[in-house]
C-alpha cells in the first residue's frame, strides 16, 4: 500500500493530508497566527481562581480564554517543580538541572486543589487540549519534551517504554540505555520508533531535548504572568514526528520554505526517506493535482457514501457524535438477511474508524450498525472495528454491541473536531430557501420583451434562459413563445442553457448581442 503525505500551504493554515493509494485518510489543520493556543506550547501562567467544586484551578495564560488545570493534572511532584520555577524565575539558581532528586514526598492522589494552589501563585504549564467550543485550554504542569524517539519528562525519575514494543530483550536493551545517559532529576518515555534504533540515535534526540529544556530555563528567569514560555518549534514537523513511517513512499510539498524544513528535518531524523520529499512547481494546486478537493467534500458531508449503495449518516450533537449505517439502494448479494447486515457492517466499520480519524472526532460516539441475531457476527464486527482503529492514535475504547446492537466508542478529544463547508447557497434563491414562482418570472420577460420593442427596431429576438423556464414558455398549443409572436409580429427564439439558474435570462439580437434592458 502505498502511502502518501501532501502538505498545501494557504492564508490562514497549512493543510496536510494522508492519502493511501490516493484514498483520503487523514486530514490536519495547522492554524498560522502569533497568538494561538496550541498543544504542547508551555505557558507561565498565573492563578485567577482556585473552583473547590470542581478540584481544579483556572488560569490565565494571556489567551482569551482561561486555561483549566485539574489537581490530577498537577503531577506527583509539584511541589519540587515550583520551588524550582520560582527561584528561577527570581534568578536565586542559575543551573538548568538542580532538580531535586528525593522524589518520596508525592502529592497525596485524593488532595484538593486549594491545599495547593491559591489565587496569584504561579504555575508552569503545558497545553493538553486545545481550546474546543465554549471551553478554554486545558493545562497540565508535569511538563514533557517530545523528541523523535524519546519524551524528556523534567522532575521526575521514571523510565517508560511504549507498550508497543513486545519485544522483552528490546525493552530491557532501551531501559540500560537510557538509564546511562539520562541526567538525574529527569524521566523519559521511549517512543515506539525507538526500537532497533543505536545508541548515537537516542543519544542526539535526548541531548535536543535537553537543550530546549535549557532554553526555557533561560527564559524562565525574570519572566513575568502571563508569557508564553515555549512553542512548539515548527507544527508541520511535530506533526511529521508523530505520523511519520517506514510505510510513507512519498511526500509532497507546494512551497520551498516547508520543501527546505521538511527536507533537513529528514536529513536529520531519518535520512533513508530523505528522497521521497518533492517540490510541487505545478500551476494546479497539490489538492487539485492529487483529486483531494473533491474527496474533502464527499467525505465530510452529513451522508457519506460507500460502495454497493450503503451509507452512513453522520450528526453531531451538544453531548455526542452518533453514526447510523444504512444498506441503501444495495441489491443483496446472499441468501439472508443476516449475511447481508454483516457485510455491510464490516464495510461501514473500516469506513467508521477513517472518518473517526479524518474528521478528529472526539468524545463519546454511538454507531448503529444494521441489527445481528448471531452472537458470532456482533463479536466479527466489535474486533474488525478495533482492527481499523489499531492505527488511530488518539486514545480511544470501543465496548461490545448493547442489547440494541448499538456500539459505543470513546475517543481522545485534543484538538476541535474539524467541519468542512460541504453546502453552498443556492443560485437561484442566493440562499433564502425561495425563487420567483414562474409566472411572476413570465410577466418580467413578457414587459422586457414589449420595452424592447418598443425602444428598439428587432426582427428577430433570441431569449437565453434556464431549461425549466424555457419548457414553461413552449408549453401548449398556443404557448406564450407562438402568441407573443404572432401579437408583435417579431420573432422570439428560446434558447436553453443549463449552466443559468432558474431566475436567470438574457435577451440577444439576431447578431447574438446581448441586449441591454
Amino acid at each position: 500500500m502505498n502511502t502518501e503525505l501532501v502538505i498545501q500551504s494557504a492564508k490562514e493554515s497549512i493543510n496536510i493530508v494522508v492519502l493511501k493509494d490516493g484514498r483520503l485518510m487523514e486530514l490536519h489543520q495547522l492554524p498560522l497566527g502569533k497568538n494561538i493556543c496550541s498543544v504542547f506550547d508551555i505557558y507561565l501562567a498565573r492563578v485567577r481562581r482556585v473552583a473547590s467544586s470542581l478540584n481544579a484551578a483556572f488560569l490565565d495564560i494571556g489567551q482569551d480564554k482561561d486555561a483549566f488545570l485539574h489537581y490530577h493534572d498537577l503531577g506527583p511532584y509539584f511541589n519540587y517543580s515550583r520551588d524550582f520555577i520560582n527561584q528561577t524565575i527570581q534568578k536565586k539558581t542559575s543551573k538548568w538541572n538542580q532538580l531535586k532528586t528525593d522524589f518520596k514526598e508525592a502529592l497525596p492522589k485524593d488532595g484538593v486543589m486549594e491545599n495547593v494552589l491559591k489565587k496569584d501563585d504561579t504555575v508552569l504549564v503545558q497545553v493538553s487540549k486545545e481550546p474546543i467550543s465554549t471551553k478554554g485550554p486545558r493545562v497540565v504542569s508535569e511538563i514533557s519534551l517530545a523528541g523523535r524517539f524519546l519524551v524528556l519528562v523534567p522532575f521526575s525519575n521514571r523510565i517508560s517504554i511504549s507498550q508497543k514494543i513486545k519485544d522483552e530483550k528490546e525493552k530491557k536493551r532501551l531501559g540500560r540505555l537510557i538509564k546511562s545517559i539520562v541526567p538525574e532529576g529527569f524521566g523519559v518515555v521511549i517512543r515506539t520508533v525507538a526500537k532497533n534504533k543505536k545508541v548515537v540515535d537516542l543519544d542526539t534526540d535526548l541531548r535536543n531535548l535537553i537543550r530546549r529544556w535549557i532554553d526555557i530555563h533561560k527564559k524562565l528567569k525574570g519572566a513575568k504572568t502571563p508569557k508564553l514560555i515555549s512553542v512548539e518549534r515548527s507544527k508541520v514537523l511535530s506533526l511529521l514526528r508523530d505520523i511519520l513511517n517506514d510505510q510513507f513512499t512519498k511526500i509532497s510539498v507546494d512551497t520551498k520554505e516547508l520543501f527546505e524544513e521538511v527536507q533537513l528535518y529528514l536529513q536529520k531524523y531519518v535520512p533513508e526517506k530523505e528522497d521521497i520529499v518533492s517540490l510541487c512547481s505545478a500551476k494546479k494546486s497539490l489538492f487539485e493535482l492529487y483529486n483531494i478537493e473533491r474527496q474533502i467534500k464527499s467525505s465530510f458531508g452529513k451522508s457519506v457514501s460507500m460502495k454497493k449503495g450503503a451509507y452512513l449518516v453522520i450528526e453531531h450533537t451538544e453531548a455526542m457524535h452518533v453514526i447510523d449505517v444504512n444498506s441503501g439502494n444495495r441489491t443483496n448479494k446472499h441468501d439472508t438477511q443476516e449475511e447481508n447486515a454483516l457485510e455491510v457492517n464490516l464495510q461501514a466499520a473500516a469506513e467508521v474508524a477513517r472518518q473517526l480519524k479524518l474528521r478528529d472526532m472526539g468524545g463519546i460516539i454511538v454507531v448503529d450498525f444494521i441489527d445481528m441475531h448471531l452472537a458470532e457476527n456482533r463479536k466479527k464486527l466489535t474486533e474488525t472495528l478495533r482492527e481499523h482503529m489499531k492505527d488511530d492514535r488518539a486514545k480511544h475504547k470501543i465496548l461490545p454491541p448493547s442489547r440494541f446492537g448499538l456500539i459505543e466508542i470513546t475517543r481522545q478529544r485534543v484538538r476541535p473536531q474539524i467541519t468542512i463547508k460541504t453546502r453552498e447557497a443556492c443560485p437561484s434563491c442566493k440562499g433564502t430557501g425561495e425563487i420567483e414562482a414562474p409566472i411572476v418570472l413570465i410577466d418580467q420577460i413578457k414587459e422586457k420583451l414589449d420595452y424592447i420593442l418598443l425602444h428598439q427596431v428587432m426582427g428577430k429576438i433570441i431569449l437565453r434562459a434556464h431549461p425549466f423556464i424555457i419548457a414553461y414558455l413552449k408549453n401548449g398549443f398556443l404557448s406564450f413563445q407562438m402568441r407573443w409572436s404572432i401579437q408583435n409580429r417579431s420573432i422570439l427564439l428560446l434558447e436553453e442553457d443549463n449552466s443559468y439558474s432558474l431566475s436567470e435570462y438574457v435577451f440577444l439580437n439576431k447578431k447574438r448581442e446581448k441586449i441591454s434592458v
